[in-house]
């Protein structure tokens, strides 16, 4: 496969804590530096970071739009892709990638994580949700502690995981 390999970032938008911030724009650093295309909802908040980080390292990104206006990316997002979609854009975001990240987050992102590991998509966990099920915790999602070993485990789970027909 000649393509670049599309990778997800999650996480708020809305005033998210200066680590997580920091966390995210080290995450697209390090995404563009292994060449990977950073996918995201293209706003502000973890999605701004991580699109700056990456054009900091020469990477692409791309921000799927929950409006119909272009201008409402931030200033490091490439392709712009308006849905008209609100928070339903949330399932294309994390389509989109072969693995995703999540950076912090709100419940937007809790959607986006539920959406992902329903669809077997790899989930890397950033100092984000942790999950419960039937009152014990649920494992699906793959733990990082620091932004390195974020990419490191969605690279290579982005590579493991194998492509499936889709209808």
């Amino acid at each position: 496969m000649g393509e670049a390999m599309m990778i997800s970032v999650i996480g708020a938008g809305d005033d998210p804590p200066d680590a997580i911030v920091t966390a995210a724009e080290e995450v697209g650093r390090e995404l563009a530096h292994r060449g990977a295309v950073v996918v995201c909802g293209g706003l502000r908040g973890v999605m701004e970071a991580v699109c700056k980080g990456a054009k900091a390292e020469g990477g692409v990104t791309i921000g799927i739009l929950p409006g119909d206006d272009p201008a409402a990316a931030n200033p490091w997002v490439d392709f712009p892709i308006c849905t008209g979609m609100g928070y339903a854009r949330n399932a294309i975001v994390v389509k989109s990638g072969r693995a995703v990240i999540a950076v912090g987050g709100a419940f937007g992102t809790l959607s986006e994580i539920g959406h992902a590991l329903g669809d077997g998509i790899p989930v890397v966990a950033l100092n984000t949700w942790s999950l419960a099920r039937n009152g014990r915790a649920d494992e699906s999602m793959l733990q990082a502690s620091t932004p390195l070993e974020a990419v490191e485990r969605a690279m290579e789970a982005a590579e493991q995981r194998p492509y499936s027909q889709s209808p």
